[in-house]
């Protein structure tokens, strides 16, 4: 995701309507990602998560609780699609940047570069704010990746395993087809400018890769 060039009030403010960090979106696209009433919601006071994680392999580094909403998925909403996205910033920044409150942004996890870590930030049943469109992030998990757009080779081999690995277990719960209509990029959702991840992502290898071929 690309960095905005506006002041931070104004990408704050956007980022509440769930575009992950980073991506410069222009604050009409702001208009009509929530539902009536959705905003509010999102920021009352929810009680702390429990520590545990969905995903087996990855550990628990819990996002504020300002930068998601609340949720009970998959009866609230179903789970039908995976999000993937890039950070434009290092792993340990984007952590720190899920958990400050301010920033109104977050994906359910992040995925290291160099060996694959993964941080799970927000519980697979509540909806992060990830995608910059209500619709689409009541319906998916968002999975962020250390690096930045125009250096490939922040997409090493541990983490497009590590992060496919992840994917093919999402899609095996929730019964997701393992295909580039359910397994899209942040710049295939409807009402964004983010580029991510970007031409530098291959997609044919990782669309293999979660399909054990």
């Amino acid at each position: 995701m690309e960095r905005p060039n506006s002041a931070a009030a104004s990408r704050r403010s956007l980022l509440r309507g769930g575009l992950g960090l980073g991506a410069a979106a222009t604050t009409g696209l702001a208009a009509g990602l929530w539902p009536a009433g959705a905003a509010q919601a999102a920021t009352a006071p929810v009680a702390p998560q429990a520590a545990a994680v969905d995903y087996p392999s990855a550990a628990w580094a819990p996002a504020s609780t300002a930068n998601y909403t609340a949720s009970n998925r998959p009866s609230s909403y179903p789970v039908e699609l995976v999000v993937i996205h890039v950070t434009q910033e290092t792993f340990a920044d984007t952590i720190s940047l899920f958990q400050n409150p301010a920033h109104a942004a977050a994906s359910h996890y992040v995925v290291r570069s160099a060996d694959g870590a993964i941080d799970q930030c927000v519980r697979e049943h509540d909806i992060a704010w990830h995608a910059g469109n209500w619709d689409y992030n009541t319906r998916s998990i968002g999975i962020e990746h250390e690096g930045w757009v125009d250096q490939p080779a922040y997409f090493t081999t541990a983490l497009y395993h590590a992060s496919a690995a992840l994917t093919a277990e999402i899609c095996d719960k929730y019964g997701i087809p393992k295909d580039r209509n359910h397994i899209i990029g942040h710049s295939q959702v409807p009402g964004t400018d983010h580029t991510d991840p970007g031409p530098n992502w291959d997609w044919v290898r990782y669309i293999r890769l979660v399909n054990g071929v």
